[in-house]
Order: C-alpha cells, then sequence, then structure tokens
C-alpha cells in the first residue's frame, strides 16, 4: 500500500523541466490558434487576416512536470514599411532566442512562397528543430507525406508532427514530446500564470481583434490600439479607456461606422472578453484618434514590444 508521504516523494524525485519554443512560420499558417490550443486559454489574437500577431506573445502551459513557454512570434513574409520589417526582425530574433523551434506550415499551402524562404533562413539557425504540418484533415496523406519529406531535406528537423490546430487533433503528441524535449530546470513563471502579457496590453490586442474582425475589408493595417487608462472602481468593475489610432481621417470614419455602429459593435465584443478573462464587469470606452504616420513612431514601436528600425 503506497502512502500519500510515498506519492509526493515519488512525485518530488521526477525533474521538473522549462524551456521557450517559438513558434514560427508564415501569416495565416495558424500560429496563434494553436498557441491558444496548446495553452488551454486565449492569448494571442486570432483573425482570418493576415499579420495580426505584431509582437513576441508569450503563452504558459504545465505539461507533466514541464512548463512550456511558447513564443508566437509574427509571421515571417516579405517586408514591405517599416512595421512589416520591425515584424520580420522580432521573429528571426525570437527564434534564435528560444530553447526550441518549431517550425508551422499549412498543408493546404505546402512550402511555397514565405514558408519556403523560412526554410532557407532556418538552415543557419542551430536550435533544435521541429516540423509541425497544420491542418492536415484538408489534405491527402500521401500528400502530407511528401510535404514532410520535401521539408526535411532542406533542414534537419528533430521530428515531424501532423495536426489540426482547429480541433487539437494531434496536440497532444506534440506536447508530450516538448514536455520530455525541455532541459531539466525549475519554471520560470507562477503555475497559474498563462501569459507574460500585461492585462493592459492584452485588453488593447482583443480590442484590436475585434477592429480586425469586423473591418477587415474596409480598414487596412493601419490601425494601432493603446490602453490609456485602467480603473479598479470600488464596486469590483473595471473602467478602461482605450485608444484607436488610425493615420487619416478617412480611416476614422470607417472605424466609427455610420452612427457609431462599427464602434459600438467593436467595443461590445472587446468588453465582453475581457469581462471573461479579468472574470469581473468591464466598463470599455473607445476612442478613434487620427495620428498620420504612426507607423513611422519610434513611441508606437515600443508600445507594441517591438524595436524601431532605422
Amino acid at each position: 500500500m503506497t502512502t500519500d508521504n510515498q506519492q509526493d516523494t515519488a512525485a518530488a524525485a521526477v525533474p521538473t523541466r522549462s524551456g521557450f519554443v517559438a513558434l514560427i512560420g508564415a501569416t495565416n499558417a495558424g500560429k496563434s490558434t494553436l498557441i491558444n490550443r496548446l495553452v488551454g486559454a486565449k492569448v494571442s489574437i486570432v483573425s482570418h487576416k493576415v499579420q495580426t500577431t505584431r509582437a513576441i506573445v508569450r503563452g504558459i502551459a504545465i505539461h507533466d512536470n514541464a512548463q512550456i513557454v511558447f513564443m508566437d512570434t509574427p509571421g515571417i513574409f516579405k517586408p514591405r514599411r517599416r512595421l512589416d520589417r520591425a515584424m520580420v526582425t522580432t521573429a528571426w530574433g525570437g527564434a534564435k532566442d528560444a530553447d526550441l523551434i518549431m517550425l508551422l506550415i499549412d498543408s493546404e499551402r505546402g512550402i511555397k512562397g514565405d514558408a519556403d524562404t523560412i526554410l532557407e533562413g532556418l538552415k543557419d539557425v542551430h536550435q533544435p528543430k521541429v516540423l509541425v504540418l497544420n491542418k492536415v484533415d484538408q489534405v491527402r496523406r500521401e500528400d502530407l507525406l511528401k510535404l514532410a519529406a520535401a521539408a526535411n531535406e532542406v533542414v534537419a528537423f528533430e521530428r515531424t508532427f501532423m495536426i489540426s490546430a482547429l480541433t487539437g487533433s494531434g496536440c497532444e503528441d506534440v506536447m508530450d514530446y516538448l514536455a520530455e524535449r525541455l532541459p531539466e530546470g525549475p519554471w520560470y513563471y507562477p503555475e497559474d500564470q498563462i501569459s507574460d502579457l500585461p492585462m493592459r496590453q492584452l485588453a488593447a490586442e482583443i480590442t484590436r481583434e475585434k477592429l480586425f474582425l469586423r473591418l477587415h475589408q474596409e480598414l487596412p493595417y493601419a490601425s494601432h490600439v493603446e490602453t490609456e487608462k485602467w480603473e479598479e472602481r470600488k464596486d469590483g468593475s473595471v473602467r478602461i479607456e482605450q485608444v484607436i489610432y488610425v493615420e487619416r481621417d478617412s480611416q476614422k470614419k470607417i472605424a466609427l461606422g455610420k452612427g457609431g455602429e462599427a464602434i459600438k459593435a467593436i467595443s461590445t465584443a472587446a468588453r465582453k472578453e475581457i469581462s471573461e478573462i479579468l472574470e469581473q464587469p468591464v466598463h470599455l470606452f473607445l476612442f478613434v484618434k487620427v495620428r498620420e504616420n504612426w507607423g513611422d513612431d519610434p513611441e508606437r514601436f515600443r508600445e507594441m514590444g517591438l524595436d524601431f528600425p532605422k
């Protein structure tokens, strides 16, 4: 018969593991969806619009005796603007700082365009690497095997996984592998922490997601959300004031919508989700301001957690 003390001693004898896993890939490969799936909670914004992740967002998961810190990096693509260059530089920098790199490829799109460029770039990165093929439920198995073989010819991946980030199929195998592969060591974060993103910033990211979802065709990437005020009130609620920055008056009109319809819908959706995460009532007030050429403002880059490229 095993006593509670014996069980505690046995558990204590198993070494803890911890480490950083950088998730890289082309834009819209499903990185944010996968991060949220593996962490078991929403820590990264998800949108059908490409390039929604701008800075590195860390999602923290506990699996067996390991703490896995996922780094959701911006999608890697051919940069055209200063903001694009900062995002791509951040993505590659995150990869080189990690204990292990996980390349996510959209199986439907295969190795073409940005995915091909990323594979070539990984040749010069020395960290251990694994390949994850996403959306495998949409592709024939023989085509998946050809895709895996082609990618492994370019880069020596330690393992190849076939998953669906949307349904969770295959994700448990990924977590089992990472929990055994990461180095032994103490955990970096408290057990109940799921992200290192400050709540003010996470709240701004949630509003930015709702903005994308509502206005993905009308409003281009020239928008940015900042949380300017955060007041904990005596009744247990939170008053949050956020500013949506756009570059032109025409964009401000789009963000507001006819009769304020768009901004009301964005505010309602964001308030609901922020309230669920905080587990307390939220009073959210959104303002839209024009700030010309904010994409060339070093202060805005710092707010987003990006280095300002020269």
